[in-house]
């Protein structure tokens, strides 16, 4: 018993080897986290636990999957043509994030217009509980022609990694001027360099941003029929080719490129020495613990925090809302102003058979359109 004690004593006193374990733990976080912040610019994805277990499966990835994005999105969604009502399975990792926060970043009347709806359909049920969906709220949005698509604009998220990354050296240089140990310092400052640098490669925008520029589409987005929410973003010139970049990461022309799998090689082997200079510190491991704590919790806020469209480099400009308590009032208003838009999404929204009267109000409709 006196011996195992002490053995556990001198463990958690001076932990060794443990920081080595961890980096090869683990790795997805990682890869979310450069799934949001990568490919315009500087990358601030921390170092933290799991980044050698990464540098492998990215080069797994690039090299049998020819790609560094995650290979689905987290939230499907459809996105459909508003001019010839072409319809496409969402494959883009962006636009799965897009629709995922779209409550974060909805407009205020959006919201307004929604409590609305499921207020007015409250009292026609004549419950005491609001609904959780009912009717259809159509969302029309603009690119925004002030602003240069495919560059994102900076928020909290990436703040927070810069933010994260000076805290940590900041740490890593206690030991240095207490002590002299520079292992700490090395080690940190190294595994934030190898960080950053695969934040770097070219690979990540042209997958993120797998897409034409200047189409004049209108695009619809929407997770389906039986959703609360469609967003319909107008065509003009400054915008993106949505249906391009819906099956963007399975194009071909995506593929990882041999620089990048060259690149990922290299960056995989110099994970190894650093490894095995983590192995080696015996002393102030405390701080190399902290420096790998502060790195995985800035992970995985990057990794599942919401953001807007912008922050992704689909910049927008918030038009009106449309919404009723029955989906096909919905539809007659937005075909009403966006001639077109109405029928796109009545194909997606409507699947019953129509009355007489729906009939007639339709091929009015379509006579107006010529």
């Amino acid at each position: 018993m006196p011996v195992t004690s002490d053995e556990l004593r001198s463990q958690w006193d001076k932990p060794s080897e443990v920081f080595s374990v961890l980096l090869i733990l683990g790795g997805d976080v990682i890869g979310r986290a450069l799934a949001q912040l990568a490919g315009s610019g500087l990358a601030p994805v921390t170092f933290s636990f799991g980044w050698v277990a990464y540098s492998v499966s990215a080069l797994l990835s690039a090299i049998g999957e020819n790609k560094l994005m995650p290979p689905k999105p987290d939230c499907v969604c459809k996105v459909i043509n508003g001019r010839n009502g072409n319809s496409r399975e969402n494959t883009s990792w962006i636009l799965g994030r897009i629709i995922r926060d779209h409550e974060f970043w909805m407009d205020a009347k959006v919201k307004e217009r929604t409590d609305q709806i499921l207020t007015e359909k409250m009292v026609q049920l004549g419950s005491s509980k609001k609904p959780t969906i009912a009717g259809l709220v159509v969302s029309i949005y603009k690119p925004d022609d002030t602003k240069q698509q495919k560059t994102a604009t900076r928020d909290m998220v990436y703040w927070s990694g810069l933010v994260s990354i000076a805290l940590q050296l900041g740490i890593a240089i206690i030991p240095l001027g207490i002590h002299g140990d520079w292992g700490v310092l090395i080690v940190t400052a190294a595994g934030t360099c190898l960080a950053i640098a695969t934040g770097l490669l070219p690979q990540w925008r042209r997958e993120k941003w797998a897409c034409r520029e200047n189409s004049k589409d209108s695009y619809i987005l929407t997770r389906g029929n039986g959703s609360q929410h469609a967003i319909v973003i107008l065509g003009n010139r400054n915008g993106l080719n949505l249906e391009d970049l819906a099956s963007g990461q399975t194009n071909v022309s995506t593929n990882a490129t041999y620089f990048t799998c060259v690149a990922l090689l290299i960056l995989c082997v110099l994970w190894i020495p650093l490894l095995i200079t983590a192995a080696g510190i015996s002393e102030n491991t405390w701080y190399l613990f902290a420096t790998g704590i502060i790195g995985i919790i800035q992970n995985m806020f990057a990794a599942g925090a919401p953001r807007k469209p912008s922050n992704f480099g689909i910049h927008l400009q918030f038009e009106e809302v449309i919404g009723e308590t029955k989906v096909m009032e919905t539809l007659y208003a937005t075909e009403t102003k966006y001639p077109g838009i109405g029928r796109r999404l009545r194909d997606e929204f409507f699947s019953g058979e129509m009355r007489p009267a729906e009939i007639e109000k339709w091929e009015k409709f379509e006579n107006l359109r010529g």
